[in-house]
């Protein structure tokens, strides 16, 4: 009888820890040196510092919303009716730009909200994690079924189209990113991989000859050779790679960087916000940030291992996903590795969008650690294999 009590309290105990924990303090640690340092990297520290009073503000109201998120039972997002609207409702967005849109920079993919901006492609990608994790919640097991692969691709297929479209290549590649990763840990078999793989490189083909822009096509070939035009096409990239490298080992100091403060590598505060960093930083300063995004990540995988069911575990590595197409992207077309596309660096770079969908997507992870079970590990090993 006292064995079967002590072993009912120790129960009581690790349920109570797992019930009453929905915040994981961890992840939000690592999280918040992040926001300090894209603060001050775009703060001017002297005149007009607009962009940094703004992004105050979009980190203040993303933080409300990660908070209040982590306070909600989500488990009523399994259903079938609420993702659909959803999904209709982010696709509605995207195809209302075209009609009243703000053009900025040759696309028209935003909502001009007075002094803010608001665009939709942003929230689409988390909409799009919620519906393919609840597509294949109860399907993983069928993936090797190739009907699964095109009809999951059908629905995001409207959505890359519909960022394609506006034009911005970028966003539009995270969104293949985010399905192909997503029908991968569901258990894709390698001969759909090849197929995936083979239907990607003609859809290429085919918009380099009828759907890319020739801003496009020079960035990529910019990637393949930087410097043949640095004066022109390749001067961002060039810039961005001499700001990376001039900070050296321990950086030039924050608010000292040449590069971005003396306007030689533009959009510093955006798509270039890791070159900036580095030179500021250095060496050391961009080893501490690949060790926190390291925590991230580790801790968005560790919560989707111990999702309650299937959706919730498909969600949290779709976060992950995502999050490590946005770093890795970015943190390439800064040291040259691969083609400019515009891609900001999750809760660093500059913008209130893309800040609001990251936390709003975090925060459902946490409301979703308020009814997560412990899973043994071999046996999520076992479920997602699948076949």
């Amino acid at each position: 009888m006292i064995d079967y009590l002590s072993g009912l309290a120790a129960s009581f105990s690790k349920e109570s820890r797992f019930k009453g924990a929905s915040m994981d303090w961890l992840l939000f640690a690592a999280i918040l040196p992040l926001i300090g340092a894209g603060l001050a990297t775009m703060n001017s520290f002297a005149g007009d510092n607009f962009l940094f009073q703004k992004q105050l503000i979009s980190v203040s109201v993303a933080l409300i919303v990660f908070f209040v998120f982590s306070f909600i039972d989500f488990r009523f997002l399994r259903r079938t009716s609420i993702i659909t609207t959803l999904y209709a409702g982010v696709c509605g967005l995207l195809a209302l730009l075209f009609i009243i849109g703000h053009v900025s920079k040759g696309a028209q993919s935003w909502f001009r909200l007075g002094v803010f901006g608001f665009e939709p492609a942003d929230m689409a990608k988390l909409v799009l994690i919620l519906l393919m994790a609840k597509y294949f919640s109860r399907r993983h097991i069928e993936i090797a079924n190739i009907r699964h692969i095109f009809v999951s691709g059908f629905y995001a297929g409207a959505m890359f189209l519909l960022v394609l479209l506006q034009p911005d290549l970028g966003l539009a590649f995270i969104i293949f990113l985010v399905w192909f990763g997503m029908i991968l840990v569901s258990g894709l078999s390698k001969k759909h991989i090849l197929l995936v793989v083979a239907a990607v490189a003609l859809s290429f083909f085919t918009l380099w000859n009828f759907g890319l822009k020739e801003y496009q096509k020079e960035r990529i070939r910019n990637f393949i050779n930087p410097l043949a035009n640095v004066r022109g096409t390749g001067y961002n990239a060039f810039q961005s790679m001499v700001a990376t490298g001039s900070g050296e080992l321990f950086g030039k100091g924050v608010g000292y960087g040449t590069q971005s403060r003396l306007a030689f590598l533009p959009e510093y505060q955006t798509d270039f916000i890791f070159s900036a960093f580095a030179e500021e930083w250095g060496f050391v300063g961009v080893m501490l940030l690949f060790v926190l995004w390291g925590i991230i990540i580790w801790r968005v995988l560790e919560n989707a291992m111990q999702g309650a069911t299937n959706f919730e575990m498909l969600f949290g590595m779709g976060m992950a996903i995502l999050l490590m197409a946005h770093f890795i992207i970015h943190v390439g077309m800064n040291i040259g590795l691969l083609p400019v596309t515009g891609i900001p660096l999750p809760f660093v770079s500059y913008g209130g969008s893309h800040l609001l969908a990251e936390f709003a997507g975090l925060g459902i992870l946490m409301g979703m650690r308020r009814y997560r079970r412990d899973v043994h590990r071999e046996t999520m090993k076992n479920e997602f294999s699948g076949l």
